[in-house]
C-alpha cells in the first residue's frame, strides 16, 4: 500500500518537474499524498565530500549510517512524517542521496529518476532512466526506461491553466504557435547569431501566414539570447506574448503555452520541452541550433555520445510521428499545414507510476 509519496527537490525546476509528474500520476491512481521537501545545497569542498566521498557508503544496506549521514549534513529527518508506506522520489545527483538515506532511516521505498552519478540505480527501489541516459543497464521490475523525459503536464488542466494565464490577452488567429527556446550547454550552442538568424525567419513567416507568436526561453538561454530574440520581435502585433527566463526565471508558462497553442516549436536541445509538448498532445517541430564545435565534441559523438545519442532519441519520436524535424528554420510547411496535433496517448510519467504501482 502506497500512503504518500515525498519529493525531494534540489531546486532545479526541470528535476522537480520530472519528480512531480511521476509523483501526481501516483496519487491519481493510488490517493497517496504529495509532499515536497527541499533538500541542503553545498558547494566546494563540503560538497565533495559530503556527496563524492561519504555519500557512497549508503549503497551499504545500513540504517544508521543512513541517519549518521542525514545528521552530518544537517538534515532534520526527524521532522519527516514517513512510514514504510511512503516512496522518496527524486531527480538529479545531488537530491538522489537524501532520497536513499530516508528510504532506509524510515524502511520505506526509494525511486530516483535518471542516474545520479556516484550512486548509479542499483540502490534504489526503482529508477525511471531515459533511453539516452541509459548506460547499459540490466533491465528487470526496479528499473524502467522511458522515451523523452517524464514531465508534470497533464493534459486535461492545460485550457484552464491557459484561460487563467492570458485572460488578458486577446487573439484573433486560428493560428497561434507556441516557441520554447532552450540554451547553451556540452553540447549545444544558443547564440546570439543563431536567434537572429532564426527568429528573423520566423517573424517573416509567421506574418505572412497570419500566425500568432508565444514565445519562451528557458534558464540557460542567458541575457544576451533574451535581448537579441526581444529586439527583433520588438512591437510586432502579432507576438503576443514573450518571456525572457533571464529576467523573471521563477515563472513558467509552458503549461498555459500548450493549453492554447495548435503549434509547438522547442529547441533540441532541451529534451525536457519537447518531451513536455509531446505529452500535452503535439506534433513538434523541432528546431535544430548550432553545435559545440572542436575535438572533444567530434570524439564524443564518434563514440556515440553528445549529439549523437540525442538524434537516435529525436529519430524515435519522428518515427512514432511526435516530432517534426525542422531543421535549421524550415516553418513554411509546418505553420502552413493545420494544426500539428497528435492524437497518441503519450505520457511517460503516467506509465512510470504504473510501474512503480504494479512492482511495489
Amino acid at each position: 500500500m502506497l500512503n504518500k509519496v515525498i519529493i525531494l527537490s534540489d531546486g532545479i525546476r526541470g528535476h522537480y518537474h520530472q519528480s512531480l509528474g511521476i509523483a501526481n500520476w501516483l496519487s491519481r491512481l493510488s490517493n497517496a499524498e504529495v509532499v515536497t521537501i527541499n533538500v541542503p545545497k553545498f558547494a566546494g569542498f563540503k560538497r565533495f565530500l559530503y556527496f563524492k566521498i561519504f555519500a557512497r557508503l549508503l549503497k551499504l544496506k545500513l540504517k544508521s549510517f543512513a541517519a549518521k549521514w542525514l545528521e552530518l549534513v544537517n538534515f532534520n529527518y526527524e521532522a519527516v512524517d514517513a512510514d514504510a508506506n511512503t516512496l522518496f522520489i527524486s531527480a538529479g545527483s545531488s537530491a538522489a542521496p537524501f532520497c536513499l538515506a530516508l528510504a532506509k532511516v524510515f524502511n520505506a521505498k526509494s525511486c530516483v529518476v535518471m542516474t545520479p552519478s556516484v550512486l548509479g540505480v542499483k540502490c534504489f527501489d526503482f529508477a525511471i532512466v531515459p533511453e539516452h541516459d541509459n548506460k547499459n543497464l540490466n533491465l528487470n521490475n526496479k528499473i524502467l526506461l522511458t522515451l523523452g523525459a517524464p514531465n508534470h503536464i497533464y493534459k486535461p488542466d492545460l485550457k484552464a491553466q491557459a484561460a487563467e494565464f492570458f485572460k488578458d490577452v486577446k487573439f484573433s488567429s486560428p493560428k497561434i504557435i507556441a516557441v520554447l527556446v532552450g540554451g547553451s550547454d556540452a553540447n549545444y550552442d544558443v547564440n546570439i547569431n543563431w536567434a537572429e538568424r532564426i527568429f528573423d525567419s520566423l517573424i517573416k513567416i509567421a506574418e505572412a501566414c497570419g500566425a500568432e507568436l508565444l514565445i519562451t526561453t528557458s534558464r540557460r538561454t542567458g541575457k544576451e539570447v533574451d535581448d537579441k530574440i526581444e529586439a527583433i520581435i520588438n512591437k510586432k502585433k502579432f507576438v503576443k506574448y514573450f518571456l525572457a527566463a533571464s529576467r523573471e526565471p521563477d515563472v513558467n508558462p509552458v503549461p498555459a503555452m500548450l493549453g492554447i497553442a495548435n503549434y509547438v516549436i522547442a529547441t533540441e536541445d532541451s529534451i525536457s520541452m519537447c518531451s513536455e509538448a509531446v505529452t500535452a498532445g503535439f506534433k513538434v517541430g523541432l528546431l535544430r541550433t548550432d553545435k559545440k564545435r572542436g575535438l572533444l565534441a567530434k570524439l564524443k559523438n564518434l563514440l556515440g555520445y553528445g549529439t549523437a545519442r540525442f538524434d537516435k532519441l529525436f529519430n524515435k519520436f519522428i518515427n512514432r510521428g511526435m516530432i517534426i524535424d525542422l531543421g535549421a528554420g524550415n516553418f513554411e510547411d509546418f505553420i502552413k499545414g493545420d494544426a500539428q496535433l497528435n492524437e497518441d496517448d503519450f505520457n511517460e510519467a503516467k506509465r512510470a507510476a504504473e510501474f512503480i504501482l504494479k512492482n511495489l
